[in-house]
């Protein structure tokens, strides 16, 4: 009994499992695609190279999608040629899916681009080259890319209901702030199930005296 009930406690809390809805980065390493280590304002790409964004919902990295579509260079970049004091970069360019967008806006479809930039440019710069406009917030966080998605950026949703939910913006932005220092929802959720364990054990035991 105690174990059904802890079980029925901490099934609403599995079903709160929040995201986050962001473009993330990647680089292609052979046949696959690896997650950047870098921001794509800080990540300085050679010539040859192929880099990819992917927007979707996602907890963090471990669970990202990634890019969808043909990633070889030499197709993406095949009509642009090489040029001294320059470098190219293939770029793959995933709006995501229906289900991933924001109220109201339809993902345009995935598209590839040859960049072409200077010697030192960044990944952001070759992305501006070839998918204007881009959006970044206050951070320099990526927000949009050739105009999707028109607002929001990282913002939380939840999965409860099996369509996600846009929080409060401000709010997102708030729990990044937090320095740890508040508890989590585990941590209520464990201190809930404590709690019911608890009172059930009083529960029987007064049971047992009165029987």
């Amino acid at each position: 009994m105690l174990l059904a009930l802890a079980l029925l406690l901490l099934v609403p809390a599995q079903a709160q499992a929040a995201g986050y809805r962001y473009w993330s980065f990647w680089d292609r390493s052979g046949d696959r695609w690896v997650y950047a280590t870098q921001g794509p304002s800080t990540a300085r790409p050679s010539d040859g190279d192929v880099q990819g964004f992917r927007f979707a919902v996602s907890a963090d990295s471990s669970d990202a999608d990634q890019p969808r579509g043909a990633a070889s260079f030499d197709a993406i970049c095949a009509r642009t040629p090489a040029k001294d004091g320059t470098k190219r970069i293939a770029l793959v360019i995933d709006f995501g899916t229906a289900a991933d967008a924001p109220s109201g806006e339809t993902p345009p479809a995935a598209r590839s681009a040859c960049a072409r930039v200077g010697p030192d440019a960044t990944t952001a710069e070759a992305l501006a080259s070839v998918a204007k406009p881009l959006r970044y917030d206050t951070s320099a966080m990526l927000c949009a890319i050739a105009g999707y998605p028109r607002t929001g950026c990282g913002e939380q949703v939840s999965s409860s209901d099996g369509t996600p939910t846009a929080k409060d913006e401000q709010d997102e932005q708030d729990e990044r702030k937090d320095d740890g220092s508040g508890p989590s929802v585990g941590l209520i959720a464990g201190g809930a199930v404590v709690a019911v364990l608890a009172g059930a054990a009083v529960w029987q035991a007064r049971r047992r005296r009165n029987g």
